[in-house]
């Protein structure tokens, strides 16, 4: 079984932001977040109106296309904050920075030892790296006969690649403006040249 994909603050601010939602959800379908990505998300598009655009947007898709996850301390959520962060969750909660990654994580961590597999769409680099340890600890408890879900790892570079060709971007030329796009929001975004989307396969 599934769980919906989980998304972090920064992918849903940009593509929020320039109004390309249903490029995202034509590639992950509905989507969920923690309650702690919802909130970063309002706090960012008041403190900087180039992301202003991104909350009108979230209100129209949530609940339906955005499920808010509850950041209640379950037993199961606390356990895996405490294990990957090494504090206890009341007070990683209290502590901003990287929060919604690590939250996301967390949640994507609590359904998939619950056996579920599920996505989480993620361009921090410490939370991809966070990310990707509990990928490889979940494959190490999958080898050793533990009945655990999956979780697959996606970028905002895996979602554009995914829409090449599509109506969402049907061109190379789309493909530039929408990145530009993206890229003057996010300067953790590489240049377009350095990145595999101008040469996918899709293209020929």
């Amino acid at each position: 079984m599934s769980h919906r994909p989980i998304i972090d603050a920064g992918p849903a601010l940009n593509f929020f932001s320039i109004n390309k939602e249903r490029l995202l959800l034509s590639v992950l379908g509905p989507l969920s977040t923690p309650e702690t990505v919802q909130d970063e998300v309002f706090r960012k598009c008041s403190q900087d109106r180039r992301f202003s655009p991104a909350a009108a947007i979230w209100r129209k898709l949530t609940p339906t296309w955005v499920q808010v996850l509850s950041d209640a301390p379950t037993l199961e959520l606390a356990a895996v904050v405490h294990r990957i962060t090494r504090q206890e969750m009341e007070q990683r909660m209290k502590q901003p920075r990287d929060l919604g990654e690590t939250m996301v994580v967390a949640h994507a961590v609590v359904a998939a030892e619950e056996g579920l597999s599920v996505t989480v769409l993620i361009d921090d680099g410490r939370g991809a790296q966070i990310a990707t340890a509990e990928i490889n600890r979940l494959r190490r408890l999958r080898a050793a006969g533990r009945n655990v879900g999956s979780i697959g790892l996606v970028s905002t570079l895996t979602v554009l690649e995914r829409t090449a060709t599509t109506p969402h971007l049907p061109d190379r030329a789309a493909m530039r403006t929408t990145y530009a796009r993206l890229r003057a929001l996010d300067d953790g975004l590489p240049p377009i040249e350095n990145t595999n989307l101008l040469a996918s396969a899709r293209w020929n």
